[in-house]
């Protein structure tokens, strides 16, 4: 029987210390959308009143069911207007399940990680994609991943400025982007410093970081900013070479073809690119969690990268990685729980102390 773990008032006292029974049932309702009743109870501390989905992501939601469909969709390289025809869903309910469920991953994907363990390598990229329209508005993708379990710590989108051959017909649409939108900035390295932070928030306690990258010339001070000098062990290698599993960079360039493929976003020539970066960045929150939680390293394998790593005791199912809301951090429910345990109290770590 569900017990719920804490008030969801974030200005309660229970919210962050609860006590045992800091609640009483009131009760039950019967959704149109589910076939079975969810209980309902009542804050002694605060007096607000809840229910079990109020712990849920998909609470208020009209049609729940169709959440798992469509995360399979989004991660099979299906855009939102097929996706819309095959669940019968408008395009605009469509896109408000799409924002729901990408930015509940995203707290997911933030709270399951762990501190890597010693041994754990990082790899870092970036592949270019655009938004909008190709010629005058790239964007770069900064990607950084633990090569031995293929595990995505992070990945986001960046503007940058137009470049490579410039004909008349390129000037004169960049000059009509520049008029309409204003002047593009280069946000590149801003962008590249938070995703290699979020491998240093990972590392922090290890006496070394061994980082794998290609040639280009601003990764090696960028990756002093952020590891520190004496704790870097920076290994370069040449972007030209051949791409073969002997390539000392093959784990991130697999990441990147197999991330190509399956987020329809990053197709070249696509329609199904975004119009705005910001929507790219949510999709890969989607993806992240599908590489990293559900789908096993390699088809011979039986763990996910999460689980490789310790971060979870088995692969999360996609009705798992939607089921516990995942925005108050540490205390949210964790997604393998029935329950009554947070993400705080289900680390593997924890548990074992």
């Amino acid at each position: 029987m569900f017990q719920p773990p804490r008030c969801p008032n974030p200005g309660c006292a229970e919210h962050h210390s609860p006590r045992s029974r800091f609640f009483r049932r009131n009760g039950r309702y019967h959704p149109k959308c589910r076939a079975h009743a969810v209980p309902r109870f009542l804050c002694r501390s605060c007096g607000r009143g809840f229910s079990r989905q109020t712990f849920r992501m998909d609470y208020r939601d009209h049609r729940p069911h169709l959440n798992t469909l469509l995360f399979g969709y989004l991660t099979s390289g299906i855009g939102l207007r097929q996706s819309a025809r095959l669940l019968g869903l408008s395009r605009r309910c469509t896109e408000l399940k799409f924002h729901k469920i990408a930015r509940h991953l995203r707290h997911l994907n933030l709270n399951l990680r762990g501190p890597l363990p010693p041994s754990a390598e990082l790899q870092f990229d970036e592949l270019e994609t655009y938004e909008g329209r190709r010629n005058t508005r790239p964007l770069t993708l900064p990607i950084l991943i633990e090569p031995q379990t293929r595990f995505m710590i992070w990945a986001e989108c960046a503007p940058i400025r137009p470049r490579g051959r410039m004909s008349t017909g390129r000037e004169r649409a960049i000059a009509e982007d520049r008029e309409r939108l204003g002047v593009r900035r280069d946000e590149s390295r801003e962008s590249i410093l938070r995703t290699l932070r979020r491998g240093a928030d990972l590392t922090r306690g290890q006496p070394s970081v061994q980082l794998s990258t290609d040639e280009k010339s601003t990764y090696p001070s960028l990756a002093r900013q952020v590891f520190g000098r004496h704790r870097l062990l920076h290994q370069q290698t040449n972007s030209k070479l051949a791409r073969g599993t002997w390539n000392p960079l093959f784990p991130i360039n697999h990441t990147e073809a197999m991330a190509r493929d399956l987020v329809g976003r990053l197709r070249r020539e696509s329609w199904l690119v975004s119009k705005k970066g910001k929507y790219l960045d949510l999709q890969l929150q989607i993806y992240m969690a599908y590489r990293n939680y559900q789908r096993p390293r390699f088809n011979r394998d039986w763990a996910s990268p999460a689980r490789m790593l310790g971060f979870v005791d088995e692969r999360v199912k996609p009705r798992q990685l939607l089921g516990w809301r995942q925005d108050w951090s540490e205390r949210s429910v964790h997604p393998l729980a029935c329950g009554n345990e947070s993400v705080a109290g289900w680390r593997p770590a924890a548990r074992a102390a």
